[in-house]
């Protein structure tokens, strides 16, 4: 297994000091793994600490999914984590950023009932 496959396995399982220890190891924090995608793409989308260390690192929070075209933020969008929403922005995720579907993050927070992501979206 490569660095940046354990970096991505990492983040999926919300493991900070995992994450961490991988990048200071020298992991690629925008490096794809086996399946073509970021850690920031697949870590767990409720696990800000995951995020900032990320982020933090230089990962691109506006990489989308070449299958999907969704961005980390769609993703914390769609599932309700507005401070990992939050994060994402003050990192410069882009709110605008369209999916294959034409959605942007705050449509599908409010599509999933998620008032708080879209107040905060709207507030932007």
């Amino acid at each position: 297994m490569t660095l940046v496959d354990e970096l991505a396995t990492a983040a999926a399982k919300g493991n900070t000091a995992d994450v961490e220890y991988l990048l200071q190891e020298g992991a690629q924090v925008n490096g794809v793994n086996c399946f073509g995608r970021t850690a920031l793409q697949v870590m767990m989308m409720g696990s800000t600490p995951v995020a900032k260390v990320l982020l933090k690192y230089g990962a691109d929070p506006n990489v989308a999914d070449t299958s999907t075209g969704t961005t980390p933020l769609h993703d914390a969008a769609r599932t309700g984590f507005v401070d990992t929403v939050r994060l994402l922005v003050e990192y410069l995720a882009d709110p605008q950023a369209r999916d294959n579907t034409n959605c942007r993050p705050i449509d599908l927070a409010r599509a999933n009932g998620h008032e708080d992501v879209v107040a905060f979206l709207e507030s932007l």
